[in-house]
């Protein structure tokens, strides 16, 4: 269920109240201090969520962005292959020298 936060109109305090959507705003709340029914109006708060890092927003992904990794990944895969074929190369020549 939802948390409300509910004001009392005459003595500006605030509640929280667990409530169902399906359940109408309240217009009187029982006060903490004395547990009395006294006026109260639902507040709006903003919503507790924040958005980090980036692919939120249309100018966070751009096309130049997307190039530059696409090169920086080509690049990465093109030296790991060189390096196993320098491997694969090392290997055929230790094969022979073992043969007499």
């Amino acid at each position: 269920m939802p948390t409300y936060v509910y004001k009392f109109i005459d003595t500006g305090e605030t509640i929280e109240i667990y409530q169902e959507f399906s359940q109408d705003a309240l217009t009187e709340a029982p006060h903490p201090s004395d547990g009395k029914p006294r006026p109260v109006k639902k507040v709006f708060t903003p919503v507790g969520i924040t958005f980090k890092g980036g692919g939120f927003y249309k100018t966070d992904t751009s096309s130049s962005s997307k190039t530059q990794k696409s090169k920086t990944e080509s690049s990465k895969t093109e030296s790991s292959g060189n390096e196993s074929s320098k491997t694969d190369k090392k290997e055929e020549k230790k094969a022979p020298a073992s043969n007499p």
